[in-house]
């Protein structure tokens, strides 16, 4: 199904709104930097990309409706796909170009432990933040509120609890199970762990199907909205400016098709940047990525948490400054090695992958630095001199990347 977009009359709206935006000099530069003359011109000037319906397909969405694809060469069509195993068999099988896709299911599709073996690229991030971690109302009202207290009541009614994430290397698989293991439930003994389409997280939970669920927004506040489940935690919380999505394809059309690779990662950073300029404009997506033909749902259940807007469905509501952010002055978007080497010990510690591998090794050749780097470089954007970054996560252990096989060792939650 290829999204149609919204109306013409919005779409023309939107697009002098980014016009006035560039005009007031808000995007310094860009006009002269197009990827689109001579031996620079994109080999391939049509792009599918595959989406799920979430919050953070909104770069990519907004890239093409804004028009800023055709500004350096290129058409995107955008691609509505039903599940994230939909998108990984497209991408291997050459149906779609490139994806807004899972960071975790790049690398798995890569190490052959996600289905089909094919040599992966991360061109960019496209968001940090912005996923939670819903309980069913049901669990709520016996006291599992939080990880604690989630832990107490399952060590005290014993039973079977399920809980749903999106895709087995994907993000939301990686979120759920440190949450969970960080207050001593390890999600591969004490718990059913099932995976759900983003779009069918609500309504599963609604017939009792799982007890909890890690997925993207909105699907976390439409729980709360709905009045069937309860926000536990925010992935933010679990790991500040954490890596979520990213702009993916396979090292084949890299290496046929760079120029491409180039003017759709120049678009969809200035989608990006576009969205987080300011209030206006994050409505403005809003009310775009919730049309039918993207994420289909009410504008309601998206434009408060991306204004950082949180409500946990038991009355406590909050100003998260760690929001969903697309651009933040360019801190998003670089592929950092660390980042990807992380879901490696991820993967390791839980089983799916059974020897360490070659983290920094497999991290360089899937994340395009240095691709980026160009880009970055061509539209004025900074971009950090280390590709490795250091974080400190829910459980207070930090992570840094430089000796990845004693950490993803260190845990006393594995398999």
């Amino acid at each position: 199904m290829n999204a149609s977009g919204p109306t013409d009359m919005a779409r023309r709206t939107l697009i002098k709104a980014a016009a006035a935006t560039g005009a007031a000099g808000l995007l310094p530069g860009l006009q002269s930097v197009v990827y689109a003359a001579g031996s620079d011109k994109p080999e391939k000037e049509e792009v599918r990309i595959g989406f799920i319906p979430l919050t953070d397909c909104a770069s990519v969405v907004m890239a093409s409706v804004l028009g800023f694809d055709k500004k350096y060469g290129v058409k995107i069509i955008p691609t509505k796909e039903a599940s994230w195993a939909g998108v990984r068999d497209k991408l291997v099988n050459g149906e779609l170009d490139m994806a807004h896709v899972l960071y975790g299911l790049v690398y798995g599709v890569h190490l052959g432990i996600a289905g089909p073996k094919k040599d992966m690229a991360v061109l960019m991030t496209l968001n940090n933040n912005g996923q939670a971690i819903t309980l069913s109302k049901k669990l709520a009202d016996k006291g599992a509120v939080d990880g604690a207290s989630l832990a107490k009541v399952m060590a005290g009614d014993k039973r079977d609890y399920t809980f749903a994430q999106t895709f087995p290397t994907g993000t939301h698989a990686m979120w759920l199970y440190y949450w969970l293991a960080t207050y001593g439930v390890d999600p591969m003994k004490d718990a059913k762990v099932i995976t759900v389409p983003p779009p069918q997280m609500v309504a599963n939970m609604r017939v009792g199907n799982m007890d909890g669920y890690c997925v993207g927004e909105p699907w976390g506040h439409r729980a709360i909205m709905d009045g069937i489940g309860i926000t536990a935690v925010t992935t933010q919380d679990v790991w500040k400016d954490h890596p979520e999505k990213v702009l993916g394809t396979t090292g084949d059309f890299v290496k046929k098709y760079p120029n491409t690779a180039r003017a759709v990662m120049m678009a969809v950073l200035e989608a990006g940047r576009w969205i987080d300029t300011n209030l206006s404009n994050k409505m403005k997506m809003a009310e775009t990525v919730a049309d039918k033909a993207y994420v289909n749902t009410s504008v309601d259940a998206i434009n408060q948490r991306i204004l950082g807007r949180y409500q946990n469905g038991l009355g406590k509501t909050w100003d998260d400054p760690n929001h969903m952010k697309f651009f933040n002055d360019g801190a998003v978007n670089f592929p950092y090695l660390s980042d990807g080497m992380w879901f490696l010990t991820q993967h390791k510690r839980w089983g799916l992958i059974k020897e360490h591998p070659d983290y920094l090794g497999l991290a360089k050749q899937i994340n395009q630095v240095d691709l980026y780097r160009q880009v970055a470089s061509a539209m004025k954007i900074s971009a950090p001199k280390d590709a490795m970054r250091s974080s400190k996560l829910i459980d207070g252990i930090t992570w840094d990347g430089k000796d990845p096989a004693k950490y993803a060792d260190s845990f006393k939650i594995k398999a």
